[in-house]
């Protein structure tokens, strides 16, 4: 391939990376409602239990450690769980209520209204996640999702509280962004625990 030929598919490669997280950017109201949301919860005493198939199992579990233990010295730590590392439930749970109840059940007998789910699927369609955000909901919990594409079934069930959306029909821009995505939610609840009056609102600007 000519030097100019390498230099088009690398312009293609970065063009569509960058065109997701510059919608990324144009909803940046979205995602600091989805923080304030959160931040709030976390101020009354509730915990995040996330969650994903995959890898966004990964990501869940990659979630939560920068919850519990902040990677930059000096923040404050705050209680999350990954519902995806304890592979002896997992399993037990898939064996005897099915995989579509994997994450719906710990919810069940894991959680308290003032908590927290926050759920990641690449395409929006995967039904456990789909089925522990709507329990979630059922419980009172505040309900976040992570999704691609254009949302899927959990955008268009209207199964989350907040939708954020990676607009990308590849899975791995997906996950891309997706990592960006968490990273800011965690950073602005961080702000705007720091900026203690903030959260006396109803609203973010």
């Amino acid at each position: 391939m000519s030097r100019s030929g390498d230099a088009n598919v690398l312009d293609a490669l970065v063009d569509r990376r960058i065109r997701p997280l510059h919608d990324l950017a144009e909803h940046a109201g979205d995602i600091a409602r989805a923080c304030h949301s959160m931040a709030t919860r976390f101020r009354r005493g509730g915990k995040l239990l996330v969650f994903g198939n995959g890898g966004p199992s990964t990501d869940a579990q990659h979630v939560a450690v920068e919850f519990v233990h902040p990677v930059i010295v000096g923040k404050r730590a705050l209680p999350a769980l990954s519902l995806t590392s304890d592979v002896a439930t997992l399993t037990g749970i898939a064996n005897r209520e099915g995989l579509a109840e994997a994450f719906a059940h710990q919810i069940r007998f894991l959680s308290e209204p003032r908590d927290i789910a926050l759920g990641l699927s690449t395409d929006g369609d995967c039904v456990n996640v789909l089925r522990g955000l709507e329990k979630a909901r059922d419980l009172g919990m505040l309900t976040v999702a992570l999704t691609g594409g254009h949302g899927g079934a959990i955008a268009a069930r209207g199964a989350a509280d907040h939708v954020l959306i990676a607009a990308s029909a590849d899975p791995r821009v997906v996950k891309e962004v997706h990592v960006t995505m968490y990273h800011i939610l965690w950073e602005l609840v961080h702000v705007f625990f720091e900026h203690p009056g903030a959260l006396e609102r109803d609203t973010t600007a």
